[in-house]
């Protein structure tokens, strides 16, 4: 999760071309998304009333916050502008954007340049608020270093007083059009005053109304040119979907599983590392692995959107496994991002890295810590992960989904045993790690595993299996549950 905001220490960084200036805690984006929240008519129209009220004092969002709206449907905007709530919601910044995931998966856009410097400048830890699901690190923006969740009238409020170095309870958010103190009791709508809204503007029809022909699609979609085949013709040229790879070179028959032999370290891992450390999310810049192929394919960085919006093309999704940008990689000091030791010992993009050795022959694992894949952004983790060659993750503990989705995509996990750790067995990153006893393994068995450590040293450890069931063996026979399914459908 994102690091816990700190008051303060009174650092101020004027903003080029402005009168104000930045200072750690200020709002720079408040979004209202289109997750569970959205789906409440209640607290949407309860934003909406803060907005006219705020507005109706002369009120704004604060001139460093980026605020939108966007709904999970189309009814949201029914009912809004029925309750002639959405141009209050304009007066004070949260003009609709669109329908779907937006901020959560770090679709928000740049922030504006000025203020990005200016962040950048004084290392400020700059603050988002948004009322999804999602505020893992590095996911919303890579301006912004702490996330934090809020229901819809919270995220107008906090776009009006522009901080979150403030008790909304408490402090003066803002000044209305002649100077006065307003404080949230001021613009805080009355549980009658949403209700009688919701019951006057939610209604039945318009449901019916908005979902009758949700699958019709507006023009743009309408004249998309779809080939008359059964199959997907794959435009070789797309950066947004391409070909997956996952079954080339496959067998008819499921093969037997292999021990791990001569494996080199790709990462090293500490406690909590999330899926959403782990899987692609958010924006990515031109230096990243993904923005060079864009790049090198003439896409233009304004046109580079995000990892979510690519995730059909897996060139660009293993790119970014690993890649997020407050990733720590323990086998490198002081380093975030997604960087190891390449083969030579050099610092390389993780990704680089894995090319190398996977051109080399040579299988990978990664060491985590405890709850290692806790998190929401879960099948882009296993397949990246699978993808860079990663046979087999060795953590203190896992989260129980994740562990589920490495073995669908053919990795195995492994728990330490007794008080083994990676710190410690005084892990580096140089070590060459062999497992055995896997072509007889059983579910949760315990197998040897050899580390040969930098200096040449050897220590000899016990490693949990983390196939838990009998059903996980044969996924991992077949390389996956992928392969697994296509081969019974074949023999069916």
């Amino acid at each position: 999760m994102e690091e816990t905001f700190k008051r303060p220490m009174g650092k101020e960084v004027a903003v080029k071309g402005e009168d104000y200036t930045m200072e750690s805690g200020k709002v720079v984006i408040a979004s209202i998304t289109s997750c569970t929240n959205t789906s409440n008519p209640y607290v949407m129209i309860g934003a909406g009333l803060v907005a006219r009220k705020a507005a109706a004092l002369g009120m704004d969002r604060k001139p460093w916050v980026k605020t939108s709206l966007a709904p999970g449907s189309q009814v949201v905007s029914a009912y809004l502008e029925a309750a002639d709530l959405q141009k209050d919601l304009d007066a004070v910044g949260f003009n609709l954007v669109g329908y779907g995931c937006t901020t959560c998966i770090g679709n928000s856009g740049p922030i504006q340049s000025e203020i990005s410097e200016a962040i950048a400048e004084g290392d400020l830890v700059a603050t988002s608020v948004l009322s999804g699901n999602r505020n893992f690190e590095g996911r919303i923006s890579p301006d912004v270093r702490a996330n934090y969740l809020a229901s819809p009238p919270l995220v107008v409020a906090y776009a009006l007083a522009g901080t979150l170095d403030i008790n909304l309870a408490t402090d003066v958010i803002g000044q209305d059009r002649d100077g006065n103190d307003v404080y949230l009791k001021d613009i805080w709508p009355s549980t009658q005053e949403v209700a009688d809204l919701v019951q006057a503007t939610v209604t039945r029809e318009a449901f019916l109304s908005k979902y009758a022909d949700v699958f019709k699609g507006d023009e743009k979609w309408q004249a998309v040119d779809v080939p008359d085949q059964e199959t997907y013709d794959w435009p070789s040229a797309s950066t947004y979907i391409q070909n997956p790879p996952y079954f080339q070179g496959m067998s008819s028959e499921p093969g037997t599983i292999s021990n791990v032999t001569g494996a080199k370290v790709l990462a090293i891992l500490g406690d909590m590392a999330t899926t959403d450390h782990i899987s692609p999310a958010g924006s990515f810049a031109t230096t990243t692995p993904a923005g060079k192929y864009l790049t090198e394919r003439q896409v233009q960085p304004r046109e580079f959107n995000s990892y979510g919006s690519r995730r059909g093309n897996h060139q660009i999704m293993m790119r970014g496994t690993f890649a997020n940008i407050r990733i720590k990689n323990e086998m490198l000091d002081g380093v975030e991002g997604g960087y190891t030791k390449g083969p030579d010992g050099s610092q390389m993009a993780i990704y680089d890295a894995s090319m190398a050795y996977q051109d080399a022959g040579t299988p990978l694992v990664i060491f985590g810590g405890e709850q290692y894949g806790a998190g929401s952004s879960r099948d882009w983790a296993a397949k990246g992960t699978a993808l860079l060659g990663v046979k087999a993750v060795i953590a203190e503990s896992f989260e129980r989904i994740h562990r589920s989705n490495l073995v669908g995509m053919g990795v195995i996990p492994f728990e330490f045993t007794g008080d083994d750790s990676r710190k410690s067995l005084g892990l580096t990153g140089d070590e060459t790690v062999s497992i055995s006893g896997l072509d007889t393994i059983k579910p949760l068995q315990e197998v040897p595993c050899t580390i040969t450590m930098g200096d040449g040293s050897v220590k000899e450890i016990t490693l949990k299996c983390g196939i838990d069931t009998a059903p996980e063996i044969e996924y991992i026979e077949n390389v996956g549950v992928l392969h697994y399914v296509l081969r019974n459908l074949a023999k069916s």
